[in-house]
């Protein structure tokens, strides 16, 4: 099975369980990998035969901005159902970086699969 991925998606939303945290956005990026055969789009030159990315990218961040979730396990397991109901992805690994949530590391944050993505 083919991948289509989003690396590095880079925005401010509301995340984290410590008060300040929920007053000032704070840098959250985002690689998704998401299962798709694209053999029907190639052979079509027809974007609405995969998926795309951009409409993708734009969701994901207007879903992480309104969720205002505390923790990063919860935006992940809502961020991956909401992507799956929306635009019907089988399978994805997401990972959610949060780089100033510990100074002295580069990034710090997780990653999970869902659906059939190996």
């Amino acid at each position: 099975m083919d991948k289509i991925f989003i690396n590095r998606l880079s925005f401010n939303c509301i995340i984290g369980i410590y008060p300040r945290e929920r007053v000032e956005p704070q840098p959250l990026e985002i690689d998704l990998e998401m299962r798709c055969d694209i053999r029907a789009a190639a052979s079509s030159n027809d974007l609405s035969k995969s998926l795309n990315y951009a409409a993708i990218s734009d969701a994901v961040i207007y879903f992480c901005q309104q969720a205002k979730a505390e923790l990063l396990e919860t935006l992940a397991e809502d961020l991956c159902s909401y992507l799956s109901n929306e635009f019907g992805i089988q399978g994805m690994r997401l990972t959610i970086h949060k780089p100033s949530a510990v100074p002295e590391a580069r990034s710090v944050g997780l990653s999970i699969v869902r659906g059939q993505f190996e």
